[in-house]
């Protein structure tokens, strides 16, 4: 037994704690980087986009991975602008008003939609349609996106965020050490808080990102069978 244990008997189960909150904040990201590719695969197969597929990286820290899915995400969002900025060079006023107008019929907007596509890509479709107007009528990026940004850059500037993401492998002596240099009490506490908060967050927020996603793809899926 560590002498800080002799000292803090509560400190194994602190200990034991921030070993599972941090494995959930690993499987948080994993789902995230998997998400993230998932909507990356429809831009690039539907609308012409060139993104990059991300993989988490074992060797990094938890902040390196989170700038990692900020940057494919910043990527995200720019394609999702240029998609809008298309449609607004390339459609009279009254037209563009309408992909944005909640009134007006989905159908009507996918073909206003698949029309600028054909005009960009020189071929599209209904599926490009659907997908563009789906970006670009729901909160996928405009508030999924970067509330998950927000707190991925949270999450890579705490506590957490030079903690390798394969630490677990190490054992719990060395998972303490590299979480606070030193074990103490109240640093122990003070990181599980730090981890709780974050992941709470993190997680809600997750959640609704996938759920935009798999909305989309679940789309596009069916449009293809």
């Amino acid at each position: 037994m560590a002498l800080s244990d002799l000292l803090y008997p509560d400190n194994p189960k602190r200990r034991q704690e921030l070993i599972h909150l941090h494995q959930e904040l690993l499987n948080c990201m994993s789902m995230n980087f998997h998400a993230t590719n998932e909507l990356a695969g429809v831009l690039n197969e539907h609308l012409g986009c060139t993104l990059t597929r991300i993989q988490m990286r074992e060797s990094s820290t938890v902040k390196e991975n989170c700038d990692i899915i900020i940057q494919a995400m910043s990527e995200i969002q720019h394609q999702v602008q240029k998609i809008d900025s298309d449609m607004k060079e390339k459609l009279e006023p009254v037209l563009y008003q309408k992909l944005y107008n909640i009134k007006e019929p989905e159908l009507e907007k996918i073909a206003i939609a698949q029309k600028v596509f054909s005009i960009v890509l020189g071929e599209a479709t209904s599926t490009a349609g659907m997908v563009a107007i789906k970006l670009l009528s729901s909160n996928l990026i405009i508030l999924t996106v970067s509330k998950l940004v927000s707190l991925l850059a949270q999450i890579g500037a705490s506590v957490l965020g030079g903690i390798s993401i394969t630490i677990l492998g190490l054992g719990i002596e060395m998972i303490l050490h590299a979480i606070l240099g030193a074990v103490e009490r109240n640093q122990l506490l003070e990181a599980v808080r730090s981890y709780e908060k974050h992941l709470a967050e993190f997680k809600a927020a997750s959640e609704k990102y996938q759920c935009a996603i798999r909305e989309v793809t679940s789309l596009v899926r069916k449009q293809v069978q």
